[in-house]
């Protein structure tokens, strides 16, 4: 996590923090140790995104995960590796019994920059109905803690806490699960007021992830932008990287009531969006 005063930058996740009737429920997570959960349901979102539903340990268990912060995966490949990948669920604390994640398979083959696809995903996709994979979580270092307020802790001895009025996001390809579950739990408070801009960055159209979610939010406190590397000649959003002007229009501006989130891939970040919020008065 990189913190530019005003700029949050989470290459893995966001977190929100626990509500005091999440304490009280059976959590199936533990932060120490790695658990078996078995898998129950497969749905096939597109040829290469689907969602996987996994068992907790009884119908009245709660995955036990602050809103928006990541579990690790991990399996044995067929050598006695270890493979470990972290993602954040698409399902909340809301959902009781189990735990969905939408991913996205990286197929080997496809990029000549990685032959090898993604192993996490690709053993993700050869999962039969019952099989298991570990997890182990919670994992990160943001809490939102509902009505604006969040802290960021760097170290054990190093926390800064925040309150802000207008949230901006920025995601990239499969960036948006934490947004999206930071978007739900400020939305669903109607005491919460926090305004939420979000850009979500894709390469074409077919590659945006939880579109169908996204848009269905209620438009009154969220306002939804989007910006493809290789549009369609239909395309009524933006097109190209992340810059300047795109952050100008679509978020909100700097000041001492706003903050911006990023996740996703590090060039994206490094390159688009950190020097496009710096020349906007998001000072370091």
């Amino acid at each position: 996590i990189y913190l530019i005063s005003a700029i949050v930058v989470l290459i893995t996740s966001l977190v929100l923090v626990f509500t005091n009737s999440i304490e009280k429920k059976k959590i199936a997570l533990d932060s120490d140790k790695w658990i078996e959960f078995p898998l129950i349901e497969i749905e096939t979102i597109s040829h290469d995104v689907k969602r996987f539903r996994f068992s907790l340990q009884s119908p009245e268990h709660v995955l036990g995960l602050p809103i928006g912060q990541h579990i690790s995966l991990k399996y044995y490949d067929e050598n006695g590796s270890e493979v470990q990948r972290s993602y954040t669920p698409v399902s909340s604390n809301d959902d009781i019994g189990y735990v969905d994640f939408v991913i996205k398979i990286y197929f080997k083959n496809l990029h000549p920059n990685f032959p090898n696809g993604g192993k996490m995903s690709q053993h993700l996709n050869d999962l039969k109905i019952g099989d298991k994979i570990l997890m182990k979580g919670p994992k990160g270092h943001l809490e939102y803690k509902g009505l604006g307020q969040f802290t960021i802790t760097k170290r054990k001895d190093n926390t800064a806490a925040y309150k802000k009025k207008q949230l901006g996001l920025i995601a990239g390809g499969t960036g948006i699960t934490p947004m999206l579950q930071i978007i739900r739990a400020i939305l669903k408070n109607p005491k919460d007021n926090t305004e939420v801009w979000l850009i979500f960055a894709n390469q074409t159209e077919n590659d945006i992830l939880l579109r169908k979610e996204l848009e269905a939010i209620p438009k009154d406190r969220f306002h939804l932008w989007y910006t493809l590397d290789r549009p369609g000649p239909d395309w009524s959003y933006s097109s190209g990287f992340i810059n300047a002007d795109m952050c100008k229009e679509h978020l909100p501006p700097s000041s001492e009531n706003s903050m911006i989130f990023m996740c996703g891939p590090p060039p994206m970040i490094k390159y688009a969006c950190e020097p496009s919020l710096k020349s906007l008065g998001f000072d370091e």
